[in-house]
């Protein structure tokens, strides 16, 4: 049994999982309401939250789970990337659970996380992996869990970030990627054609610097949008967005003759991306590995599906190892 921690930005999370992926429980606390009145999080709210947090989100798990600490056969926290000051509780945290039960620590690469959610429930098969979050979009080949190339990224902006800062534009509450998308059922998406940045740029790399900027000037150009204009920027906005996702994901498998795609990431959740990618995914013939919506966002059970692959390998991390708020995958 794993017990694995979550604290990376703004969500204190804690899951229970029985290698390689079988999943007892998976509780996160979220502390979106305590940063909306700051439009974004703020690292030492975020921290003092995660202090309060932690002990009940732990507690909750391991009673979902139905088993007690001394079952417990590893113990597993996100290390990075992330804010430093969150990543310091959950990673402390678990450290001394597993100091205090002589047990294994393992130190998880979020962005490792984020590759194994959508295999939660099966194996890892060879397929060309898309993790779109607010702060990373990447293309990734994957063969096996400790063998793969990242082949695209973003140069600017992550996708989710341009949600977000749209979002803020508009006067949106935060977080802006889902506020966005509500507003974008009922819009036009033709009304307004912004950019699709680099999407025959003839590699997979992306960009989205330039679509959140001729947002900016449409809204200058504007003044005051009323309801039906503001849903059709949203919109337009978000299909422009996710035409460059599909299109690129798409091209990637065909280009490395790699049948099968996953997706996964905070903007996973958006249902326009994901009605895009499987219809693509069933017009070309590719396999989708589509994660569910709840363990798209940050969550402990992608950290524990990660930490159950090094696990079985016996790969532990020291205790005196640190944090890296800038780890890279």
């Amino acid at each position: 049994m794993i017990l694995a921690l979550e604290s990376s930005c703004d969500e204190t999370a804690a899951a229970v999982l029985s290698p390689p992926s079988t999943l007892l429980s998976n509780i996160v606390s979220s502390q979106a309401k305590k940063h909306e009145p700051y439009g974004g999080v703020v690292p030492e709210l975020a921290s003092r939250n995660h202090l309060i947090l932690l002990k009940p989100t732990v507690e909750n798990a391991l009673n979902e789970a139905g088993i007690s600490f001394d079952k417990i056969n590893a113990f597993a926290a996100t290390a990075g990337p992330g804010l430093s000051s969150s990543l310091l509780i959950g990673n402390t945290a678990a450290k001394a659970f597993a100091l205090s039960n002589q047990k294994p620590f393992i130190a998880i690469n979020h962005m490792e996380g984020h590759l194994c959610s959508p295999f939660l429930e099966t194996q890892i098969q060879p397929h060309i992996s898309m993790i779109v979050s607010g702060g990373h979009t990447l293309l990734i080949k994957v063969q096996k869990f400790d063998d793969y190339e990242i082949i695209g990224s973003s140069v600017d902006d992550a996708a989710g970030e341009a949600f977000d800062k749209v979002g803020k534009m508009l006067g949106l509450a935060y977080p802006g990627g889902p506020e966005v998308e509500k507003l974008a059922l009922n819009g036009d998406p033709d009304r307004y054609n912004f950019p699709r940045s680099m999407l025959k740029s003839g590699d997979f790399n992306f960009s989205f610097s330039g679509i959140k900027t001729s947002v900016l000037y449409k809204l200058k150009e504007i003044g005051h949008p009323d309801k039906k204009t503001l849903c059709d920027i949203c919109a337009s906005f978000q299909t422009a967005v996710i035409q460059i996702l599909t299109t690129k994901l798409i091209n990637a498998a065909k280009e490395h003759k790699v049948p099968r795609i996953a997706l996964s990431g905070g903007v996973a959740c958006n249902t326009a991306l994901r009605d895009l990618i499987t219809r693509r995914s069933v017009e070309n013939g590719i396999e989708l590995f589509l994660v569910k919506k709840k363990y798209s966002t940050d969550n402990a059970a992608m950290i524990a599906r990660a930490a159950a692959e090094r696990f079985v390998r016996n790969e532990f991390s020291p205790l005196d190892s640190d944090i890296n708020p800038n780890l890279q995958i």
